[in-house]
């Protein structure tokens, strides 16, 4: 078949050998990647374990206040060690790319490894540094364009790299943002571009290619549709989100 008048599909030898490389290689980084988070944990670890020998009760006391520190060091090198990895190897999509899932191509194939990485991230460091400076240092390193004093309260925002936010905008609560839809089995990327003193209320939906400029707020559980264009100052509510008219009487 020849998917969208491109060129024909690769053999199904040829895709399994891209699937099971793109597992291995995943598999190989993302295994490295722990263990050298984990070290400063497993070193603290064995430290104490040497200070502490031949004396029991000790240990028993010093042992059990090791894992919240070590953990928190572990999930931290996680973020970096994750995004680091994410920029040397470009394991991402940049806008306006057409990736044919079918094919299995090696850009679909860098990107979804890409998420499986930021994928982990989310799963052992996002849930105790959400709206965290960590976690906005976080998303900056793994790509995201975000100004002075900006806030984010959501472990579902994807493509980092696609998403650029100005000063003092607040992504909410589980607001759900990333740079790719799936189109006829096509996987298709855009930025979006959220301007400076905006609020996302919580478990909103942002499209694809969508553009919010300076001040707009969208309400809670508001969807914006893919390469909508929200006007500055304006209130935006619903699915899709619309314009929230003011009465003629309201205050100002």
């Amino acid at each position: 078949m020849r998917p969208h008048g491109g060129a024909a599909d690769p053999s199904r030898l040829v895709r399994a050998f891209r699937i099971g490389w793109a597992f291995l290689s995943v598999g190989a980084v993302e295994t490295t990647i722990f263990a050298l988070a984990t070290l400063p944990g497993i070193l603290l670890t064995a430290a104490v374990l040497s200070v502490t020998e031949g004396s029991t009760p000790l240990r028993v006391v010093l042992v059990p206040f090791i894992f919240v520190p070590a953990y928190v060091v572990f999930a931290i090198g996680l973020m970096v060690y994750s995004a680091l990895v994410v920029r040397a190897l470009n394991w991402r999509a940049g806008p306006g790319q057409a990736m044919p899932i079918r094919s299995l191509g090696w850009p679909l194939l860098r990107w979804v490894r890409g998420l499986v990485l930021q994928h982990f991230v989310r799963i052992f460091a996002g849930h105790l540094f959400r709206s965290s400076p960590l976690w906005t240092f976080y998303l900056r390193l793994n790509g995201a364009r975000l100004g002075k004093d900006v806030y984010v309260n959501s472990l579902s925002i994807m493509d980092h790299h696609l998403i650029s936010v100005g000063d003092g905008s607040v992504i909410g609560s589980d607001v759900h943002m990333s740079g790719h839809w799936v189109d006829h089995g096509v996987v298709r990327t855009e930025s979006i571009v959220i301007g400076s003193g905006v609020t996302i209320g919580i478990n909103a939906v942002v499209g694809i290619g969508v553009t919010i400029e300076d001040g707009v707020q969208v309400g809670a559980l508001s969807v914006v549709p893919k390469y909508a264009h929200l006007k500055a100052g304006k209130t935006y509510v619903g699915a899709p989100a619309r314009e929230l008219a003011r009465s003629s009487d309201s205050k100002p």
